[in-house]
């Protein structure tokens, strides 16, 4: 263990205490009274296990594919937000935004094409785990959104504003957990 990787385990473990925490990932924002009935999955990993290394700064840094049934039949497009409550900072950490999900398609693959957004590193498209070393166990959320029409959003738009246009269009939501640490 180098110099800087124990200076980087300690400020992690000397920043446990802060985050977001859970009250403010998206769904809570966009669908707080909308009961939770999409089911997500993902082949790489079941809710609350570890994510695969592939999806983490200690490996490709690549985006797992996610998948989801049981949207309502009025369902006009989906959006994905998955999100670190578990950062230290004041809102949680984004890893990627997908939206305008056309109806038809159900999964989110290596490869297909995806409306994107920035972020929380400010750059379009997956960022993946790093949780700072020392920080403890950090909770990947991959939420699905099945809303009632289409955002309509240009590429690269960020968290607030797909969320203000997500408001009042959710139908039906869904969550997948993976987690990750870095000793």
């Amino acid at each position: 263990m180098g110099v800087l990787h124990g200076i980087a385990r300690a400020a992690g473990r000397a920043a446990k205490s802060l985050h977001a925490g859970e009250d403010a990932l998206a769904w809570r924002k966009v669908a707080n009274e909308i009961p939770r009935t999409l089911e997500v999955t993902s082949p790489l990993f079941t809710d609350g296990a570890e994510l695969p290394r592939r999806a983490t700064v200690d490996g490709a840094g690549e985006p797992v594919p996610i998948a989801w049934t049981a949207e309502p039949p009025d369902t006009r497009s989906f959006v994905l937000v998955v999100e670190d409550p578990d950062a230290p900072l004041a809102e949680p950490f984004v890893h990627w935004l997908v939206y305008d999900i056309p109806r038809t398609t159900h999964a989110v693959t290596d490869g297909a094409p995806l409306v994107e957004g920035k972020s929380s590193r400010m750059q379009v498209g997956f960022t993946p785990a790093a949780p700072p070393p020392g920080h403890g166990v950090h909770h990947y959320h991959f939420q699905v959104f099945a809303l009632d029409a289409p955002l309509g959003l240009a590429m690269g738009a960020g968290r607030t504003e797909v969320l203000e246009a997500m408001e009042g269009h959710v139908l039906a939501w869904g969550d997948l957990v993976g987690t990750y640490q870095r000793s």
